[in-house]
């Protein structure tokens, strides 16, 4: 099945804001769902870089979002518990929480907005590597979805 992922300040390939990355304020984007099918116990969101020179960059990892969550609000804290008990991942800046796109100079980059839905709430420490979590969702995926945004500088 597919998940509807979508933002309200940006469209399917368009350009992000300069709001939401390093050039800007550096806060996340909102973020919407839906398609959410039954049986779904919790919701995980990854976005990332497939086009950064060391090779696929995460920028976002959060997971154990309420089922019943129509999506994420922008300027998510950069905390690693946030209330309704969602738990944010480590970004390969290093830190939890949202880093916004900052490409080298050149060529956009694409920054895909992944949303899978779960049979499971995962079993993980707040502060876990995207690998981790995809690692623990597999075999649990019951749905997922994408948005996909560009940036360049």
């Amino acid at each position: 099945m597919a998940l509807s992922v979508s933002s309200s300040v940006f469209g399917e390939g368009d350009m992000i804001p300069a709001r939401y990355t390093c050039q800007g304020e550096d806060v996340s984007p909102p973020v919407a769902w839906s398609g959410v099918p039954a049986g779904t116990r919790s919701l995980v969101l990854i976005m990332d870089d497939p086009d950064a020179p060391v090779g696929v960059f995460s920028h976002w990892v959060i997971f154990n979002i309420a089922v019943d969550s129509p999506g994420l609000p922008e300027a998510v804290p950069a905390q690693a518990q946030l209330p309704g008990g969602a738990l944010q991942g480590r970004n390969d800046f290093g830190r939890v929480g949202y880093g916004g796109p900052c490409p080298p100079p050149g060529r956009p980059h694409r920054y895909q907005f992944t949303v899978y839905a779960l049979d499971s709430s995962l079993e993980l420490e707040a502060g876990a590597s995207k690998g981790q979590v995809l690692g623990a969702v597999r075999g649990h995926i019951l749905a997922q979805g994408r948005l996909s945004g560009r940036y360049q500088r």
